[in-house]
């Protein structure tokens, strides 16, 4: 099960073996942009979160990084740390040795600048750095992904970042 708050709640019915995804109803080409997501049931094997277009798909048979699976889609994988794009890790994050896991219920503030094209992430109002950088100039929909059965992922929109 996932929920999100960004555009009202839904629910996704497991299917075996398989990834599941939710995609906002709400994408963003200009301005910049804070939600917060958080998982209130365990992670699995792999649990991201970021940004897709309308092309990308939000179901895929087997355990895949499904938010950042493809050319369209860039996503963090809480799990192991490592950054996804077009189905390749572009490396770990944060840029810290040994950074922390992501623990159930803290909260991930996801920060899209559609004026400089990055997506970057916060942790406990700890600024993380910038994720990804030269996204595309088209519609963003915030987007989450999970392999775990029955999880819940929440993710709500706060508006336009606070700078400082």
């Amino acid at each position: 099960m996932m929920k999100t708050t960004m555009s009202g709640d839904f629910i996704v019915n497991p299917v075996a073996q398989t990834t599941d995804g939710a995609r906002g109803k709400i994408g963003f080409k200009t301005g910049r942009h804070c939600w917060e997501v958080w998982w209130e049931g365990p992670l699995g094997t792999v649990a991201m979160i970021g940004l897709m277009t309308r092309d990308s798909p939000v179901q895929c048979p087997g355990y895949f990084p499904l938010v950042g699976g493809d050319s369209n889609s860039w996503g963090w994988n809480l799990v192991d740390n490592h950054l996804i794009h077009n189905g390749d890790s572009q490396g770990n994050y944060p840029p810290l040795n040994n950074a922390p896991k992501y623990q159930v219920g803290e909260r991930i503030r996801v920060i899209l600048d559609c004026e400089d094209n990055t997506l970057a992430f916060e942790k406990n109002y700890e600024f993380l750095g910038v994720a990804f950088r030269g996204l595309p100039n088209t519609q963003l929909y915030p987007a989450v992904s999970a392999v775990y059965g029955n999880t819940e992922v929440s993710m709500v929109y706060l508006g336009p970042p606070f700078d400082g």
